[in-house]
């Protein structure tokens, strides 16, 4: 490849790493990076090198499969690339195209330079990131006991290099491919017709054997994984389907070789894969010069979009589609309805009470289903055990997700401080959106708790007490929501440094170390926070249960609990409201 492509793209990695390192001049980026190496030392560093990580050879297999099982998890990983395959050839309408960056369109596309040259520079730019993504996953199966071995490194390494590289080879040979279908008249919905109808042919001449050919297991005599797992391994090591998904356990054997030996095996008919299609997308003469600009041209404004949204506060802005109203907004009211109105409709389409309403049915339907199979019914309990789990997580990573609040909204600052309102009123305004949105996220999964936690232990759980327990969740989420959500915009107002946008913001490892102070210190303003009301839910449970019906007292107790975090609220309300008051963007932008 030309010299000059290749200095390109060297220098280009030098300048992007020696900015990072000239912004750690700045204090509130060296703090930062020092905390997130340290973070990164302890957690990864400190893992590589310790011995007693790599004694016992190869360690287990993915999720926890065991070397005994390696031709079921082929099968497994056959059948995801499968899938992964047909998405590129059904769901893309776009022409071939090289996905490169504005400034690289206007100095090469000029440039006296043939189409497989720049072919070949977006491949080489693509193993960048190839290469890192393994990096980053070497280190991930060091942690979980997955690579035990300098030998199950190299095998693991190569494997996931094998398969990135075909996928990124596949997805640009497809795209070619697509184009050059187009070019002879065969149209995007044709050619999914004809992928689909391929594709249904195959499933449902898999169908077929199975129901002929394997016996239908009795869910009510299933006794664990080991049964289900019996009878997949049925399905997929033996009739049509092992041919069907042989080139892509092809891709994976490497990854998945319980040995040295067997990996040298499996790598000669991957390599030849990649080099099959290297030669294909090399071969491929398809005009990409117009579809590449177009491509870089939108690359662009999702770039430009994600710098805007990082002032504010992560939301990204989309101003081309015209997002439907949630609910009509009426001429007189309450100032801060005004500004929930604002927010959700920011949030997008999939916050409205129809999707909640819709969301409800469904989930209400699927658990009367469930219930009423045996194999449904053993497993809802098990379900139900991960709600009080994702509840938990909501509820502290939720306000990260949900950011139509302040922290969207920081541009427009001094906009914001010339509406008739006092300050505690846009604060409320302004935290609503997400307030609502996580409450009904919860409120969700409450009724799907009630409705599935039925029995524990394999002892019955009464109605009554399912309802009353949900009951008093209900009642306080809304407030426990509000609070997660004060603390991250209290810190936008308090430091609005650390949040600039733009060439400013904070990357790689000093925004890993401003997340980290950022979490800890959001957990623990929480804990204290929660810790009165909740010495309150236990005081009124243990005398109410002393006195009265152990049903009924758990929504009681949850009322003065409610009331505490409410008056917590306040505080927090009036507390946001003079930081904004007192906020300035003018003296903030300077790095």
């Amino acid at each position: 490849m030309n010299s000059a492509l290749i200095y390109l793209l060297v220098k280009s990695w030098q300048n992007r790493n020696w900015m990072r390192v000239r912004r750690l001049k700045q204090p509130k980026y060296l703090i930062f990076a020092i905390i997130g190496a340290g973070y990164f030392y302890s957690y990864f560093i400190g893992f590589l090198f310790n011995p007693k990580r790599f004694a016992g050879g190869m360690g287990v297999g993915p999720f926890g499969a065991s070397a005994s099982d390696p031709v079921l998890w082929q099968s497994i990983g056959a059948l995801i690339l499968l899938v992964i395959f047909l998405g590129m050839w059904i769901f893309p309408t776009e022409r071939a195209a090289l996905v490169l960056s504005e400034a690289e369109v206007a100095f090469l596309f000029p440039a006296p330079i043939d189409r497989k040259t720049l072919v070949r520079f977006k491949l080489l730019k693509a193993q960048v990131a190839i290469v890192t993504s393994v990096i980053f996953l070497q280190f991930i199966g060091v942690l979980t006991g997955r690579t035990r071995s300098l030998e199950a490194g190299l095998i693991h390494g190569i494997g996931w290099w094998l398969i990135f590289s075909i996928l990124s080879l596949h997805k640009l040979g497809a795209s070619f491919a697509r184009t050059m279908l187009l070019d002879h008249g065969i149209s995007n919905w044709k050619r999914r017709g004809m992928v689909l109808t391929l594709a249904g042919l195959g499933v449902a001449g898999v169908a077929v054997w199975v129901m002929k050919e394997i016996p239908r297991p009795d869910f009510s005599e299933l006794t664990g994984m080991e049964d289900l797992k019996y009878y997949g391994e049925q399905i997929l090591e033996s009739g049509p389907l092992p041919y069907l998904l042989f080139p892509f356990r092809l891709i994976v054997k490497p990854y998945l070789a319980p040995d040295l030996v067997s990996f040298l095996v499996a790598l000669a008919p991957a390599a030849l894969l990649v080099v099959v299609h290297y030669v294909w997308v090399m071969r491929s003469d398809v005009a990409f010069e117009e579809a590449s600009v177009e491509a870089s041209q939108k690359m662009a404004e999702r770039i430009a979009n994600i710098r805007a949204s990082r002032s504010n506060g992560g939301a990204m802005i989309k101003p081309r589609k015209k997002k439907r109203a949630p609910f009509e907004l009426k001429p007189s009211g309450l100032p801060s309805v005004a500004l929930l109105w604002k927010n959700l409709i920011h949030a997008g389409h999939s916050f409205t009470p129809r999707f909640w309403l819709r969301l409800l049915v469904v989930g209400v339907i699927l658990c009367m289903y469930l219930r009423g199979t045996g194999f449904g019914s053993e497993v809802m309990p098990v379900i139900a055990i991960l709600i009080p789990m994702l509840m938990a997580w909501s509820l502290l990573i939720g306000p990260q997700l949900f950011r139509q609040d302040f922290r969207s909204d920081m541009a427009m600052a001094d906009v914001l401080k010339t509406y008739p309102l006092k300050s505690w009123q846009l604060a409320l305004g302004e935290l609503l959106a997400p307030t609502v949105i996580l409450t009904f996220v919860h409120w969700f999964l409450i009724v799907m708790g009630v409705l599935m936690f039925y029995k524990f232990d394999g002892r019955a759980i009464p109605l009554g007490m399912r309802i009353s327990a949900g009951l008093a969740l209900a009642v306080i989420m809304p407030g426990l929501n509000l609070i997660c959500l004060m603390i991250p915009n209290c810190a936008v107002l308090l430091f609005p440094g650390w949040f600039q946008a733009g060439k400013d913001a904070p990357q790689g490892i000093e925004a890993t170390g401003q997340r980290l102070v950022l979490a800890l210190g959001q957990f623990f303003v929480f804990a204290v926070t929660i810790l009165p009301p909740a010495i309150v839910f236990g005081l009124v449970m243990l005398v109410g249960g002393l006195m009265g019906n152990p049903v009924l007292i758990l929504p009681v107790a949850a009322i003065p609990a409610a009331i505490l975090i409410a008056a917590e609220c306040w505080g927090g309300l009036l507390l946001l409201g003079r930081l904004f008051e007192r906020y300035d963007l003018s003296g903030e932008t300077g790095a």
